[in-house]
C-alpha cells in the first residue's frame, strides 16, 4: 500500500484523475479477499489487484464510467456459473467492490499520501480510513497521528484485519513490527528481498563488515554491522517483531537466542537441525537462565518442511512460515 500511496500522489500531482478499487467484504469462492486494492487510470490499470479473471475485468470497465462521471459508489458481484469455471473455481461466491474517483490535483488525498508517508517512516501502526459513498474521503489513524482526515461519530474499534465500521472501511496498512535477521549470509541475502515484497521491514545484524553491505539486501529497512553479544545497544525488540537467526555457527546462534528470546518476539526462528536444538536449548537453560515459556518460542529448524536445499529455496520455506504467522497474529 505504501507504493500505491506513492503513485497516487504523483499522478494526482501531475494532473491525472483516479480510481481507487477496493474490495470492501467477499464470500465465497472470490479470488481476493477485502482490503484487495487496484489503481485505475484513464489508460487502465495502474497498479495492485483485485484477483484478475470477472470481477477485475468488470471492475476495470465500471471504473473507466467513474472517470467520466466523476462520482464514487459500491457495486455488489456475484461470480456465475461461467465465471467461476473461468476462474478455475468450484463453487460461487460475492464480494462487493468501492469504486472511489479521485480527482486530478485533490489537495486533501495528496496530503493523506504524505501523512501516510510520515508515518511509514516512523514505523508506526497505521490505518487507512475510507469513507464509503459518494463524496466520501479517505483518513488515517495512528496513535501519534490520532484521527486524520476525517471525523467519525462513533469511536473506531481498529482491528488487524480489513473491515467495514458503520460507513467507514478500515484497514491497516502498516505495522510496528519488524523483521530482525541475525547473520547476513546466504540464506538471508536471498531472505530479504523476499520478506521486503510481501511487506515485512527488515533489519539486518552481522559483525562481519563484508555481510553489512547494504546492497546485498535489497529492501531492508537498516543494515547493522555490530557487536551480536551486545544487540540491546543497536536496537529494541518486542512483541510484534519478528526474528530470524542464520549467523555463522552456533556459538553464535546461541548467545543471540539468549537475548532476543527474553525480548519475547511473535516469531523466533532459528536455522539448524533438529539435534542442535536440543543442545543449545539445553545451555540456553542451564547457562543462560532463560525458562521453558521463553525457550518454547523457537521454531527449528526455521521454515515450512518444502524440502528445500538451495538458499533461495530455505528463504521461500522461512518467508511462507512468517507469512502464515503474520496471518495468525492477524486474527485469519
Amino acid at each position: 500500500m505504501r507504493n500505491m500511496l506513492k503513485t497516487i500522489k504523483d499522478k494526482l500531482e501531475h494532473g491525472q484523475s483516479l480510481v481507487l478499487v477496493t474490495v470492501i467484504a467477499s464470500s465465497g469462492a472470490t479470488p481476493r479477499g477485502a482490503g484487495a486494492r487496484m489503481l485505475i487510470g484513464k489508460e487502465g490499470r495502474i497498479c495492485g489487484t483485485i484477483g484478475g479473471g470477472a470481477v477485475e475485468y468488470r471492475s476495470e470497465q465500471i471504473a473507466a464510467k467513474v472517470l467520466e462521471e466523476r462520482t464514487s459508489f459500491g457495486h455488489d458481484f456475484t461470480l456465475t456459473k461461467d465465471d467461476v469455471q473461468n476462474l478455475g473455481m468450484i463453487c460461487g461466491g460475492a464480494c462487493n467492490v468501492y469504486f472511489h474517483y479521485l480527482p486530478a490535483g485533490d489537495i486533501h488525498t495528496v496530503t493523506l499520501c504524505e501523512e501516510a508517508e510520515v508515518q511509514f517512516q516512523k514505523g508506526s501502526d497505521l490505518w487507512l480510513l475510507t469513507e464509503i459513498g459518494d463524496g466520501g474521503r479517505m483518513g488515517l489513524y495512528s496513535q501519534d497521528l490520532g484521527l486524520w482526515g476525517i471525523s467519525a461519530s462513533e469511536e473506531l474499534k481498529l482491528s488487524r484485519h480489513p473491515e467495514r465500521i458503520g460507513s467507514i472501511f478500515a484497514e491497516q496498512i502498516n505495522t510496528s513490527g519488524r523483521v530482525y535477521v541475525f547473520g547476513g549470509g546466504h540464506v538471508a541475502q536471498e531472505l530479504v528481498p523476499v520478506l521486503a515484497h510481501v511487506g515485512f521491514r527488515c533489519v539486518v545484524m552481522d559483525d562481519r563488515p563484508e555481510f553489512t553491505k547494504p546492497e546485498l539486501f535489497p529492501g531492508a529497512e537498516e543494515v547493522i554491522c555490530g557487536d551480536l553479544r551486545k544487540i540491546s545497544d543497536y536496537m529494541t525488540i518486542g512483541g510484534n517483531d519478528y526474528v530470524c537467526v542464520m549467523t555463522r555457527g552456533h556459538a553464535y546462534d546461541t548467545v543471540v537466542q539468549a537475548q532476543v528470546l527474553k525480548c519475547r518476539p511473535a516469531y523466533c526462528g532459528v536455522i539448524g537441525s533438529a539435534m542442535k536444538a536440543a543442545g543449545v536449548r539445553k545451555t540456553l537453560k542451564e547457562e543462560y537462565g532463560l525458562v521453558e515459556e521463553e525457550l518454547d518460542l523457537v521454531t527449528t529448524p526455521i521454515g515450512l518442511n518444502i524440502k528445500g536445499e538451495t538458499p533461495a529455496e530455505i528463504a521461500i520455506s522461512i518467508a511462507a512460515q512468517m507469512i502464515l504467522c503474520r496471518a495468525e497474529l492477524n486474527g485469519l
